[in-house]
């Protein structure tokens, strides 16, 4: 069973495959604001969420209360309604929510489910994410005992349009790097760096608020849009000075902005990113067009799997697990319980290559491979608990009680049970049973470790 995670050395938690706890909120979060495009007031409300639920959007303004959990393919952006980014499924959209993206990615929060009654997100007054970190905070946030499992970057990937350039690369944390360059005095030639750590965003990036050019305001008023943008609600910039009667928060705050908006609209990835992502004059159609390259060329071992109840295809073990034919033993994986249990299938048919052999006219699955297939239904469970599961192998270090009470022949279909019993510094304890048609044939405790390949 978990145990409740333990404070770790950067002050959040870890659950006991000492990797960091995800995140939720420990009572309902309210803001209000005022829609910067629709201009309509109203408010959002952040509940907690279940582990592995991620961030979910509810209409509760829309029949049926709709709901769309955060996810690349639902990420657009749409020129006609201009310089926002929208979450869309069918006939449902939220718009404008990068902010709060932002902010919860920022936090650490893996898991929330935000209710709005309106179509777009509701922004503070000043134009920044402080009071919606605030709200936050003034929650309070709740460590689950599940370990976060974090979109890695395995190989660099580059989007050029234009003079806007977006590249990520593996490294072992999230950093953000921005460049912009405006034809705009006052804005003029800004870069930042910064490692998204904890507290790094409440410090340096909540505070920094939207800006416009004082040339696109009429421009943009023109087209429908900013029906909620005012001094307050932003930093106007004109061709000398901000035309706002308070004075800039941070002397680059225009770079700092955009590194928000970039970070918000990582967030549509669906989990945490790990890598090392650099932008030159990036905005946020650019950054959902690069979003939807990530999704497309991250492999999918660096991804959480996204399966209802946790049900793996072939497909889905073969990303994870090192094993091809004759010696891939799962077919599926029925349920997993990160860091608790996993229930696998084995179809076994008479084309089994091992059938040749044991025996001729008389064939019987080998008990050896009945283990070897209950160990690999483990370690697809083992594997689902490390980041980089491309990157790591499961050896087998042990066999106790093993019994075997009667024969497999094609035509069965194994059904393995594996039970966690104890994980530490990468070696594992597992109980695991074989059934076939509810009836145990072969039971066995597993000892194995993970190791780098």
């Amino acid at each position: 069973m978990p145990t409740t995670p333990a404070p770790a050395a950067n002050g959040t938690a870890e659950t006991r495959t000492g990797r960091a706890a995800q995140r939720t909120l420990a009572r309902p979060a309210r803001y209000s604001g005022v829609g910067i495009h629709t201009g309509v007031c109203s408010e959002a409300v952040v509940h907690p969420a279940e582990p592995n639920s991620g961030i979910v959007f509810v209409r509760t303004d829309l029949p049926g209360r709709p709901s769309l959990r955060v996810a690349p393919q639902f990420a657009h952006y749409d020129a006609d309604h201009g310089r926002r980014t929208i979450l869309k499924s069918g006939a449902f959209e939220v718009h404008t929510m990068e902010h709060l993206l932002a902010s919860l990615a920022g936090l650490g929060i893996d898991n929330a489910l935000v209710e709005l009654a309106t179509l777009e997100v509701p922004e503070p007054e000043d134009g920044s994410a402080q009071a919606i970190v605030a709200a936050l905070l003034e929650a309070g946030l709740s460590e689950q005992p599940v370990a976060r499992r974090h979109i890695k970057m395995t190989k660099p990937v580059v989007l050029q349009s234009g003079s806007v350039e977006l590249v990520a690369v593996p490294a072992d944390r999230l950093r953000l790097t921005f460049t912009i360059d405006y034809d705009n005095p006052v804005v003029g030639t800004q870069h930042l760096s910064l490692d998204i750590t904890d507290g790094v965003f409440e410090r340096e990036l909540a505070a920094a608020r939207t800006f416009v050019l004082e040339r696109d305001v009429a421009m943009l008023r023109g087209q429908g849009l900013i029906r909620g943008g005012s001094l307050d609600s932003a930093v106007v910039v004109g061709e000398k000075s901000i035309l706002n009667d308070r004075p800039l928060r941070f002397k680059d705050e225009f770079v700092r902005h955009k590194m928000l908006d970039l970070l918000g609209d990582l967030a549509l990835l669906g989990g945490p990113l790990l890598g090392h992502v650099i932008a030159v004059r990036s905005g946020h159609a650019t950054n959902v067009a690069f979003v939807q390259k990530l999704a497309k060329e991250i492999p999918q071992s660096g991804r959480r799997p996204d399966r209802p109840a946790q049900e793996w295809d072939i497909s889905a073990i073969m990303d994870i697990m090192p094993h091809r034919y004759p010696l891939l033993l799962v077919d599926r994986i029925i349920d997993l319980e990160e860091g608790k249990r996993v229930v696998g299938l084995k179809n076994v048919t008479i084309n089994e290559p091992f059938f040749v052999g044991h025996f001729p006219g008389h064939p019987i699955m080998p008990a050896v491979l009945i283990i070897e297939a209950m160990a690999q239904t483990g370690g697809v469970l083992l594997l689902s608990t490390v980041d980089d599961p491309a990157g790591k192998l499961v050896y087998f270090m042990g066999i106790d009680n093993a019994k075997f009470r009667r024969p497999v022949r094609p035509g069965d279909q194994l059904r393995f049970e594996l039970t966690l019993q104890k994980l530490k510094n990468r070696i594992c304890k597992m109980r695991g049973e074989a059934y076939v048609d509810g009836q145990l044939v072969a039971e066995a405790d597993l000892m194995s470790a993970v190791v780098d390949a």
